[in-house]
């Protein structure tokens, strides 16, 4: 039957091809769409290989290419990688099934450029003079030992809310609450003030621990049109006037994936959109610590509606587990009770190592060391870009890529992995079933600490992507 499934659509494409209008890519994939909507071929389809159609059309791999990727642009295919393409059904979901981990069960033959880590500097120094420290101190060992405030003890919010200090942004402690990890801080926000049904809003791309988080607690999420600088404020306005929605959830500085920071103006109208539509705001600052001089949260600008959301798990260290979550004073006890829920209380072992640190300037130490290595792990392998379309920021650790035509995103993705290479697509980042940009994302965090690896895994990267023309976006 699958055989007969092919050789028909084989047919349809060839009498498209034949018949059809514009260049060949276009009435393939005008014929297959049409072929699709009418149900001539069915939801849940392998479409034929790219080779096995190339040389039964007698045109290009590349013509199939793109014809396919047009109608995953379209929405109605969906690319597997290292299974093939298939009509998109009812329920079948991009494959994000178990969420984007920061952890790799990967074997380690693997040299992964998939994720975004902290890089291993001198923390495990500071950490192994830490406990040995505080291993006589009698009082401390007995506070361990015992519960804690839901929210944290006042030092250790105190030291959350000097954390979070910035550029005309200066945090209440009393506004601070202390928890595992800022993912943590997310899903207690998330559980504490949405129900399941609830519409949130954020950009098309976006971070893959909303999507989980939001996918587990029944919250709807809607994309939003994005620029170069990030959510475009008419389009949440235009989304809210269509839609009942309960929240807004963006990163301004380094925004996961693209690298964009949201500009003093654009954040303001973004505020005055959240104001007429009394929309919650959820802001999150993983990668907004790594720079120094940023444009204030948008917590500054509307303080009464915004949650703020930061760790040191980008910055000091990812073990340690510790976030900070900023609230209007009307919803500290909200996110405190959620807070109290999933856990009880943040881990007090690991807030008084942070809040030591933050305290003696270990932390601002580390948070320096982290900086400069990203900035001489992206100079050291920078040149192997050369020629490509790419984003990035100066703080940012990694590069947003973009895939040369005639190739698809998942074929990069397919061809480094046989090789050992593993690196993220847009599809890990994108939000509903909208169709998604041929972007790669390339990490420097791997924690082998090998430079010539790193740069091998680039050079890989850059030989796969063809090193098409481009040029360099900071």
């Amino acid at each position: 039957m699958a055989v007969k499934t092919n050789i028909d659509m084989v047919s349809i494409m060839r009498d498209g091809l034949s018949n059809g209008q514009g260049v060949k890519y276009k009435r393939l994939s005008d014929v297959m769409e049409r072929g699709i909507l009418e149900g001539l071929i069915e939801p849940g389809r392998k479409l034929p290989p790219h080779r096995v159609l190339s040389d039964n059309l007698g045109v290009t791999i590349g013509t199939i290419s793109r014809a396919y990727g047009e109608l995953e642009r379209l929405g109605l295919v969906v690319a597997r990688v290292g299974d093939g393409t298939f009509v998109r059904k009812r329920g079948m979901e991009r494959q994000r099934d178990e969420g984007f981990r920061n952890f790799s069960e990967e074997p380690r033959q693997f040299f992964d450029m998939s994720r975004n880590m902290h890089i291993p500097g001198q923390e495990t120094l500071f950490l192994a003079q830490s406990f040995q420290t505080l291993s006589t101190n009698a009082k401390f060992l007995q506070d361990i030992s015992a519960y804690t405030p839901d929210a944290g003890l006042p030092r250790y919010r105190e030291a959350g809310a000097q954390w979070l200090v910035q550029r005309d942004f200066h945090p209440i402690p009393e506004q601070v609450i202390c928890v595992n990890g800022g993912q943590h801080g997310l899903l207690c926000s998330m559980m504490a003030l949405l129900r399941a049904g609830d519409t949130v809003v954020t950009e098309q791309l976006t971070y893959p621990g909303l999507i989980t988080a939001a996918r587990m607690l029944g919250i709807r999420l809607i994309g939003l049109e994005m620029d170069e600088e990030g959510v475009l404020p008419s389009a949440l306005d235009e989304v809210c006037r269509n839609h009942r929605v309960s929240a807004l959830y963006c990163t301004p500085t380094i925004q996961n994936p693209t690298t964009a920071v949201l500009s003093v103006a654009r954040r303001e109208a973004l505020v005055r959109v959240c104001r007429e539509h009394n929309l919650l705001i959820l802001e999150d600052e993983a990668h907004g610590v790594l720079v120094e001089d940023r444009p204030p949260p948008l917590s500054h600008f509307a303080p009464e509606r915004t949650i703020l959301i930061s760790s040191l798990s980008k910055a000091v260290s990812a073990g340690l587990r510790v976030g900070y979550v900023h609230a209007p004073p009307a919803l500290v006890s909200r996110i405190s009770a959620a807070l109290r829920s999933t856990c009880w209380m943040a881990t007090p072992v690991t807030l008084e190592l942070a809040t030591q640190w933050i305290e003696n300037g270990t932390a601002e130490y580390l948070l320096r060391q982290q900086i400069n290595e990203i900035s001489r792990r992206k100079a050291l392998v920078r040149d192997l870009l050369a020629g490509l379309e790419y984003r990035t920021h100066l703080n940012s650790p990694h590069f947003w890529i973009e895939v040369p035509e005639p190739w698809r995103a998942s074929e990069i993705e397919a061809e480094l992995r046989q090789n050992n290479y593993l690196i993220a697509t847009a599809e890990a980042f994108a939000v509903g079933q909208t169709a998604v940009p041929q972007f790669i994302r390339a990490s420097i965090c791997n924690t082998s600490g090998d430079d010539q690896l790193l740069r091998a895994g680039f050079d890989a990267l850059a030989t796969a992507l063809g090193q098409g023309g481009g040029r360099f976006h900071l």
